[in-house]
């Protein structure tokens, strides 16, 4: 950072466009992007995910002052220059030349590397039942079909909602899932009567690991069921549903299932949907996902924060390819609903989101009009994202102007300053606090 002066770092950021995002004129990443990069949307394509950080499936690029980029034209600014920029760096070669901004414990755990990925997700479609591995399995992966699984790290995340949001997320209780199997025959069509009967038979008194070894044997069995039997089935589940709607109201869940089967027709993964808990979540609420945890996002609009990785396993609601060997001997077959992150207060403007991970935390902050507030010196690096209205932030003589749609890097060990006149709402991810302590 030529004369170590700390300053601040804009970034330009990836965006994806799977099939899953909502059409831009009503993608929030779509605005976000437009503002971030300065180029045109499509208002009828769809807008996915809006990436911050240093993962090569989607990397950011610092913004640098032409008169700074000497110390980069040997470690690979002439690669980083793209959309036209002849001052882009990506964010990867960035922190590699200065490493200092990370600070000297992320540093010493991580490398070189911003420990932590943030996206923000448009969801018009259900993603995938999915889940991601471990260290261990990721490296192992990897090294076996490195094309698919990107990396060798794990992918621990916290999803917090920025709109109503929907999700899959764990498998439901051991009640609820007895539950399920005397009220949707056509899991146990697909699984066998024995199969079932373990389940419907076992009680918490049995011990947590025989409750693993039932539900693993019962979801992997009907995950691994063959195609014409699904489509079969999953058809006599729909003509049934469509029939009781007529006569009484139907669950939450057996909505949601319509709803699947329509995006996704005779996919296991509908009826898979009824072992998992249907999670919805209001606009400051979070869920956090640890490694091997079966979830599907299904509508709405989210931060996401994980791990640097890009790895995922899916079973079912996917055009993609399937693992569902993999994901099935994987899951931790862990049953109860997950629980609701609401933030702790910080400060008056700012909450905090804690997940159970070293590699990341999230701040959220809402400023009324004339207000100001600070983000305390933290001992690791930060990235500031801005959703709405604009600003000022300041970090010792460094100053800039933001609005929705900007990205800043800030270096470890440095407060940041935020005051705006019309009202700011942006958002903070860093390194969790607790690994600092």
């Amino acid at each position: 950072m030529g004369a170590d002066i700390p300053r601040f770092v804009r970034l330009k950021c990836s965006v994806k466009r799977y099939g899953w995002g909502k059409a831009g004129k009503e993608s929030g990443v779509a605005r976000l992007y437009a503002n971030n990069s300065g180029e045109e949307i499509n208002g009828d394509e769809p807008y996915a995910e809006f990436w911050i950080g240093t993962h090569e499936s989607g990397p950011s690029y610092a913004v640098l002052p032409v008169e700074a980029n000497g110390e980069f034209q040997n470690g690979g600014l002439e690669n980083g220059c793209k959309r036209g920029f002849c001052d882009l760096v990506s964010l990867k070669d960035y922190i590699e030349q200065n490493p200092s901004v990370l600070g000297d414990k992320v540093l010493k755990k991580w490398g070189p590397n911003l420990p932590f990925l943030f996206k923000v997700l448009s969801v018009a479609k259900a993603l995938s039942i999915q889940a991601h591995p471990d260290k261990d399995l990721a490296a192992i992966l990897h090294k076996q079909q490195p094309g698919v699984y990107k990396d060798d790290n794990h992918k621990p995340e916290m999803a917090l909602a920025l709109t109503e949001f929907e999700a899959l997320c764990g498998f439901v209780g051991l009640e609820e899932c007895k539950d399920v199997l005397q009220t949707v025959p056509e899991i146990i069509e697909v699984v066998g009567t024995a199969s079932a009967d373990q389940v419907l038979q076992i009680s918490k008194e049995d011990g947590e690991e025989k409750l693993k070894e039932v539900l693993q044997s019962l979801f992997t069995k009907l995950m691994s069921a063959g195609k014409g039997v699904i489509s079969e089935v999953v058809f006599k589940l729909i003509s049934r549903l469509n029939i009781k709607q007529e006569v009484r109201e139907l669950t939450d869940k057996e909505e949601l299932v319509l709803r699947l089967e329509k995006q996704y027709p005779r996919d296991i993964g509908v009826i898979a949907a009824f072992l998992l808990n249907y999670v919805k979540l209001n606009s400051g609420e979070a869920i956090y996902l640890g490694a091997n945890e079966p979830h599907a996002y299904i509508h709405g609009e989210c931060l996401e924060c994980m791990a640097t990785s890009d790895n995922v396993v899916r079973a079912g609601l996917t055009q993609k390819d399937l693992d569902v060997q993999t994901l099935c001997s994987m899951l931790t077959y862990k049953q109860g609903f997950p629980e609701i992150l609401r933030g702790v207060p910080s400060s008056p403007y700012i909450v905090k989101y804690v997940p159970p991970f070293d590699e990341f935390e999230v701040d959220q902050c809402i400023l009324p009009q004339e207000t100001s507030t600070a983000f305390p010196a933290v001992p690791g690096p930060s990235v500031f994202l801005v959703v709405a209205g604009d600003g000022t932030m300041r970090m010792g003589s460094s100053e800039e102007l933001v609005a929705k749609g900007d990205v800043l890097f800030t270096p470890a060990n440095t407060e940041i300053n935020v005051e705006t006149t019309s009202g700011l709402r942006l958002y903070r991810a860093g390194v969790n606090s607790s690994f600092f302590e």
